[in-house]
C-alpha cells in the first residue's frame, strides 16, 4: 500500500478523500479506509499500517451500538458479500470495508459539543457563542457544558467547512429535516458519550453526517472514530487546559515543530511517532469493546 494510490484500481472509482476511497456499484458503495494519515488538511507520506482497520471497526461498533436510535447505511462489513468484482481484493478488503446504501447526501455537518474545545473554544472566547448559541460567561478550555449543544457546519467541496447558525441552515436545507437532524445527533451524543465514559473515555465532541435513503433521514460516513471526534481519557481530564488526546494530536504536535509551511508535500513521519499514534486507536478499541 503506498500512501495516495489506490487500493483497489480495477473497481469503478466514486470518490477519493484524503483517508478513504469509495467505489460505485450503482445503488450501493464499497467505502474503504485506507493506512493515510492526513494532517492540517494535507496527505502525509507516512502510513500508519493498521489504522484503516481499526477506524474501520470502531465505526461498525457505533452503527451497531446505534441502530436502534436510527438506520444506517451498512449491508455489510463481511468481504464475502460484496460483488464479485470486489473478491480479487479480498485480502486487502479484509476488515477495512463496509458495502452501503447509496443516499442522497444532506449537505451539513451534524457537530455535537460536550466540551468547549477547538474552534468551538476560540469562538467561545471571542464572542460568548458558538454558532449563535450563548454560553455561560468565565467557561474554562474544555470545561464540560451543562447540556451538550448543536453546532452544525456546511459541507465545503473545497477548503474548510464553516459553522453555521442553525437558522440560517434552515434557509438553505429543509427545516424539518434539520430538526431532526439536530434531534438525532443529540440522542445519539448523548447515549454514546455516556457510554464511552464508562469505559474511560471522554468523548468532547463528534460529527455526524446523515443522508436520505427513499425520503428516510437515516445515519452515513463514519461514526464516533478518533477521526470524526475528539476522544480525551477521562483519567487524565483537567479543565482550564487542553487535553491529552486519543486523536491524531501526537502527530499535530510533532509536525509543529518541524519547520513545514502546512503545505504539500508533507514530511516523512518518525516511526515512534508512528507506532505512538496506532497505539492510541489501538487503545480507543480495546476499551470500547471490552
Amino acid at each position: 500500500m503506498q500512501p495516495n494510490s489506490l487500493l483497489c484500481p480495477n473497481l469503478n472509482l466514486y470518490k477519493k478523500g484524503k483517508v478513504r476511497e469509495v467505489y460505485d456499484f450503482d445503488d450501493k458503495l464499497l467505502i474503504v479506509a485506507t493506512d493515510n494519515i492526513s494532517a492540517f488538511d494535507v496527505v502525509l507520506p507516512s502510513l500508519i499500517v493498521g489504522k484503516g482497520a481499526l477506524l474501520n471497526k470502531i465505526s461498525n461498533f457505533w452503527f451497531d451500538y446505534s441502530k436502534d436510535m436510527i438506520k444506517n447505511h451498512i449491508i455489510s462489513s463481511q468481504v464475502e458479500d460484496f460483488p464479485k468484482e470486489c473478491q480479487q481484493y479480498a485480502d486487502i478488503l479484509k476488515d477495512r470495508s463496509v458495502l452501503v446504501w447509496k443516499t442522497e447526501m444532506i449537505e451539513l455537518e451534524a457537530i455535537v459539543r460536550g466540551y468547549l474545545s477547538g474552534s468551538g473554544f476560540k469562538d467561545y472566547t471571542k464572542t460568548g457563542k458558538i454558532c449563535g448559541i450563548g454560553l455561560p460567561e468565565g467557561l474554562k478550555e474544555s470545561a464540560k457544558l451543562e447540556e451538550p449543544i448543536f453546532t452544525p457546519s456546511t459541507k465545503a467541496q473545497e477548503g474548510h467547512d464553516e459553522n453555521i447558525d442553525e437558522n440560517e441552515l434552515k434557509k438553505v436545507i429543509d427545516p424539518a429535516i434539520v430538526d431532526l437532524v439536530k434531534e438525532k445527533s443529540l440522542e445519539l451524543y448523548k447515549k454514546a458519550s455516556e457510554f464511552a465514559l464508562s469505559k474511560g473515555i471522554i468523548i468532547a465532541d463528534t460529527k455526524f453526517e446523515f443522508g436520505l435513503l427513499n425520503g428516510e433521514v437515516i445515519l452515513i460516513d463514519e461514526v464516533l472514530t478518533p477521526d470524526s471526534s475528539r476522544f480525551w481519557p477521562a483519567d487524565n481530564y483537567v479543565p482550564g487546559q487542553s487535553q491529552k488526546s486519543y486523536d491524531k494530536q501526537i502527530i499535530r504536535d510533532y509536525l509543529s515543530t518541524l519547520d513545514w509551511d502546512k503545505t504539500p508535500p508533507g514530511p516523512e513521519l518518525p516511526e515512534e511517532i508512528i507506532t505512538k499514534t496506532l497505539d492510541k486507536y489501538e487503545e480507543v478499541y480495546q476499551k470500547l469493546i471490552s
